[in-house]
């Protein structure tokens, strides 16, 4: 292959070709890799931004974005709401005591992806202080893991199941909102858990009267390196927005179920 097929800039007549052959000969073959077109498609590709959507509980006064397509990677999420949002007070709770309570959640079974929120009052043993600007995110964090596991467990059994990896707080609008990530290590079957392989989280909280609203965006270890990024901006997109006429707060009519 003549040189003037791969060269950007204007190429030598055909009285001055230069060959391949001739400059590995001339031990100049590095000079052949300045004609080597770049892709500048493939550059832009890598530096586009996921598509988002936007998701509005009007019920509970959030919102916050979440991926739906990634181009550069030619990924369409399939996301399925498998829990509409719904009122506090007829949320699925998750623990035995119902103090904290899923009222949204959207999955991708694909690609082994949640997405969901909750909403629970703080718990005293972990969080006393009523002026909320001085809990730390690492409180906050503890606070929802002990209302979120499913079995009643003590606290160093707990601990063992999950481990917060990071933790720290941001001023949003004057309101504090706490941020961490956090590994559960129960695996949902054997052969996961032999493998090492746990769901790994992306959380945010923020208080409203009385009551801790939190996001939080997993997958499984070996999805993170792609996930990771995307679920940063979902995490951080979180927002407690300001009630509407259909805002049902989580102290009304506890006893109503529908």
């Amino acid at each position: 292959m003549v040189l003037h097929s791969l060269c950007l800039s204007p190429c030598p007549s055909n009285n001055n070709l230069i060959f391949r052959r001739d400059l590995m000969l001339l031990g100049l073959t590095s000079l052949s890799l300045t004609c080597l077109p770049i892709s500048a498609t493939h550059a832009e590709e890598e530096q586009q931004d996921p598509k988002m959507a936007s998701f509005v509980d009007e019920i509970n006064a959030y919102s916050y974005l979440y991926p739906v397509e990634l181009a550069s990677k030619k990924i369409v999420f399939k996301w399925v709401e498998s829990r509409k949002p719904e009122r506090y007070s007829s949320a699925a709770p998750l623990s035995p005591n119902a103090r904290l309570r899923i009222v949204s959640e959207r999955v991708d079974i694909f690609d082994n992806l949640i997405i969901s929120v909750t909403i629970g009052p703080p718990n005293a043993s972990l969080i006393n202080l009523k002026d909320k600007s001085k809990w730390t995110a690492k409180d906050v964090a503890d606070s929802v893991l002990a209302d979120k596991s499913s079995l009643r467990v003590t606290s160093t059994e707990r601990s063992a199941e999950s481990s917060v990896l990071d933790a720290h707080t941001d001023e949003i609008d004057g309101e504090p909102y706490w941020y961490y990530e956090y590994l559960i290590r129960k695996s949902p079957n054997t052969m996961s858990e032999e493998s090492g392989i746990y769901r790994h989280y992306l959380a945010s909280t923020a208080e409203r009267d009385g009551y801790l609203y939190s996001i939080s965006a997993s997958t499984l270890s070996p999805q993170w390196k792609k996930m990771g990024p995307l679920f940063q901006q979902t995490v951080s997109s979180f927002r407690l927005v300001s009630p509407t006429e259909n805002y049902v707060p989580p102290f009304k009519d506890p006893w109503r179920f529908w």
